[in-house]
């Protein structure tokens, strides 16, 4: 077996314990839901579930946008490694 080989099988490898552990611990961080913060928000008022709504989307927006700005990078230099300088 050549080193590239073995490099690429033991990322694989690396990758797929991985995932296991992921789908092992899928029923534990389900579990993570508050009964009292469910309770709460259960029994709010609509501008109280509305301003909880709003607040999620507002929670989403940064890390969304950092996504999009790494993976536009990463799109962009995707072929800086090949270029002769």
């Amino acid at each position: 077996m050549t080193n590239k080989i073995r490099i690429h099988l033991g990322s694989l490898f690396l990758l797929g314990a991985l995932a296991a552990i992921a789908l092992a611990t899928a029923p534990t961080a389900s579990a993570q839901g508050c009964a009292v913060c469910y309770q709460s928000a259960a029994s709010a008022g609509a501008r109280a579930i509305q301003a909880l709504r709003d607040g999620i989307v507002i929670l989403i927006i940064p890390p969304f946008c950092i996504c999009t700005a790494i993976t536009y990078l990463v799109y962009r230099r995707r072929n800086l490694h090949n270029q002769d300088v």
